[in-house]
């Protein structure tokens, strides 16, 4: 795996997440609109017949996606912090800087150049200068 392969599953992983965040907002959204049913007195006349109201289902996905989407989480936390560890490792104050900005706290390269104080070519010499430097953990 190259550096930059290494540092951006972070990057990879958090966008994960939002979609995921995404799609459980749909399912909140939905269960509001899920509407009972009437049973009137013919209820428990079949055994077969489920008499779970039809919301319950949206809500165990709902229960079922926050689950995978706080997993998902820790794993971010813990994934983050191993990849600090990482950078830290590096000598150069500036190339920690840029690794940290860029796939820690996913900058853009012009955010990056304002919080260096340097030029935009500069933050992409540092930043090749970076990957070169950069120890991919085993």
């Amino acid at each position: 795996m190259t550096a930059k392969e290494y540092l951006k599953r972070a990057y990879l992983l958090d966008k994960q997440i939002n979609v995921e965040i995404q799609e459980l907002d749909s399912l909140k959204s939905m269960r509001g609109q899920v509407q009972g049913v009437f049973y009137g007195e013919r209820i428990g006349t079949n055994p077969n017949r489920d008499i779970e109201a039809p919301f319950v289902k949206t809500l165990e996905k709902i229960w079922t996606r926050e689950q995978r989407i706080n997993e998902k989480i820790d794993k971010l936390v813990d994934l983050k912090a191993e990849i600090d560890a990482a950078i830290d490792q590096i000598e150069n104050v500036e190339e920690r800087l840029l690794l940290k900005y860029r796939y820690l706290k996913n900058e853009s390269w012009e955010d990056i150049a304002m919080d260096l104080n340097v030029s935009y070519r500069t933050v992409h010499r540092i930043h090749a200068s970076a990957l070169r430097n950069f120890v991919v953990p085993e």
